[in-house]
């Protein structure tokens, strides 16, 4: 008896394969392939492009390169580190984001006005929860990847056409 023999390659912003998608049935138009590597190596640093959507939910990757601006988040949201690591800083704002308004993802100024609650530093693999009424900021020393899980807003970047393998 032969036992098949797999091996699992993960990607990194320095190397990953582009992969493909082979349709078996029904129209190609109804698949999308895209690569979060690619996208995060393409992408300006800290720009939220929308990789996966689910209704109003969104997966948005993140290239972690420098210092993000801060951002804040009616709900909770959550991040995992693909590539990289990445210190996130959060403070408990004194004016939190209402929810129902139509405030989702947002920027959060210069210097938001709340009591710092600390840090925490993601490595591969690693995830965080970023809580809903808290500023949160991204620093890397090198480039890396993110994905964060949150609802469309006025961040979020939605470049199908330019991801996407048909």
């Amino acid at each position: 008896m032969t036992e098949a023999q797999f091996h699992t390659v993960f990607g990194s912003l320095d190397g990953y394969r582009k992969g493909e998608i082979e349709i078996t049935t029904g129209d190609a138009r109804h698949y999308v392939f895209s690569n979060v590597f690619e996208v995060a190596a393409k992408s300006a640093p800290y720009e939220k492009v929308v990789v996966g959507k689910n209704l109003d939910y969104v997966i948005e990757v993140l290239r972690t390169e420098g210092q993000s601006p801060w951002f804040a988040c009616a709900h909770d949201e959550f991040a995992i580190q693909m590539d990289g690591e990445v210190r996130i800083d959060f403070i408990k704002l004194d004016t939190p984001p209402q929810s129902g308004n139509g405030t989702v993802s947002a920027g959060a100024g210069a210097q938001p006005a709340g009591r710092a609650m600390g840090h925490v530093v993601l490595r591969r693999g690693h995830q965080s929860l970023l809580p809903a009424g808290c500023a949160y900021r991204f620093t890397a020393q090198k480039p890396g990847a993110a994905l964060v899980q949150t609802m469309a807003g006025e961040l979020s970047v939605q470049k199908w056409a330019d991801i996407c393998l048909h």
